[in-house]
């Protein structure tokens, strides 16, 4: 998440400081306590593979955003950050309303010439700055559902910085995936005693307009995020093409909220390493150029092995550029982003705490009728960390003690 969202934490806890004890606990580590709390406050659709193991929590209502998921049942482990304070206070903020949820969709560019987030001649300052509500606070529509899917679907207007109006609209589809098919997209065979769950939303965007998209005007992305729960011993882990810097760019920009500390983000030579604590704002990203259609965490605390899979067109460079400036390069953006939460300040509350695991789709330019699609995919593996190795390995490239010894201590 850009700056913006940690400064506006202010104002969620002002509105949510009355709710209950029991309604804003932050302890909560199963996924029946937080379904139970989710169908307390909304209307909740859950979803599972046939032997009941893997589960998740779709809100409609949010966007139809998947708000965590468990390996194990009603019992296992909740992995999704959820903003109990917020939902629990029933109150509307009036910049963003930041839920939560492992896989939310939204739409691209925040800042720029072509921002859909501020009106033609505003300061890109926060107070200027206002999520579009169709990704904000207005329902997705539920078009179907069976025992492991649902399909959303929304009708937007949304007009950018530029004044170009863009009328589209969004279909979602939500899956969670059987074990074999799992094992399958993974690439690699998990020993029996690892729990796993997969989960993928294939999201589309069609021009539904009478005029194309075109790069002089704006164009839009599709944009996924994933918030998840934080440990003292969580690292991030991004694989990424190495080559010189005059023909791949940068190897990483971390310059979002000030360069990020070394102790906090190890490059090596195809992999880096970054903190995903919750207790420092941190944010990196890569290019295209750099990007692999790949990355995760490693949760040590609860030894929990985080992919993120996502589809990323071969040659593709032109990504939505999300400054909050007028860009010299607007379609100079980046691919996949990992944000660290923590305090905006010395001394201030931060927003979760979560990490999140983000990937964009290409810049869109659609001629009316046609779309864009953008496939977004989560795993989730706890076990063991001699049988998490392996798939580590096979995914990540590096091994479990590698992630773990990565970060000073």
């Amino acid at each position: 998440m850009r700056r913006v969202i940690l400064m506006i934490i202010v104002a969620s806890i002002a509105v949510t400081a009355g709710c209950k004890q029991e309604e804003t606990k932050m302890d909560v580590g199963t996924f029946a306590d937080d379904l139970a709390f989710l169908k307390k406050h909304t209307d909740v659709i859950l979803l599972s593979d046939s032997s009941g193991s893997s589960q998740l929590a779709v809100v409609p209502k949010m966007q139809g955003r998947i708000m965590t998921s468990s390996a194990g049942g009603m019992t296992g482990l909740s992995f999704g950050w959820i903003n109990r304070e917020l939902i629990a206070s029933g109150e509307i903020a009036e910049h963003i309303n930041v839920f939560g949820g492992e896989d939310r969709f939204w739409i691209g560019p925040e800042g720029g010439q072509f921002s859909i987030f501020f009106k033609k001649g505003a300061e890109f300052v926060l107070k200027d700055w206002f999520t579009p509500a169709p990704i904000d606070t207005e329902p997705f529509e539920l078009v179907s559902k069976l025992s492991n899917s649902a399909v959303f679907k929304k009708d937007m207007q949304l007009e950018n910085y530029s004044e170009t109006t863009f009328n589209l609209r969004v279909d979602r589809e939500i899956k969670v995936l059987e074990q074999g098919e799992a094992v399958e997209k993974l690439g690699v065979t998990p020993a029996k005693t690892v729990k796993i769950v997969a989960f993928e939303s294939n999201n589309k965007m069609t021009n539904t307009g009478e005029k194309a998209w075109e790069k002089e005007t704006g164009l839009l992305s599709i944009w996924i995020l994933g918030m998840f729960n934080p440990s003292p011993a969580t690292t991030v882990v991004v694989p990424f093409n190495p080559g010189p810097p005059e023909v791949f760019g940068p190897i990483v920009n971390d310059a979002y909220f000030g360069k990020v500390p070394a102790e906090r983000l190890v490059v090596k030579e195809n992999v880096m390493f970054f903190s995903g604590d919750g207790q420092y704002r941190s944010k990196i990203g890569l290019t295209p150029q750099r990007a692999k259609p790949i990355c995760g965490s490693y949760d040590a605390a609860n030894k929990v092995l985080t992919i993120v899979q996502y589809n990323k067109p071969v040659g593709v460079v032109d990504y939505i550029n999300s400054m909050w400036e007028l860009q010299k390069e607007p379609y100079k953006g980046d691919v996949v982003n990992s944000y660290n939460d923590g305090p905006s300040e010395p001394g201030a509350k931060p927003l979760g705490p979560f990490y999140e695991l983000e990937t964009s789709s290409p810049a869109a330019a659609l001629k009316p009728g046609d779309a864009i699609s953008h496939t977004h995919r989560t795993f989730h593996l706890r076990g063991a960390e001699a049988d998490l190795d392996p798939i580590a390995k096979a995914t990540l490239g590096v091994s479990i003690a590698e992630i773990k010894a990565a970060l000073p201590k």
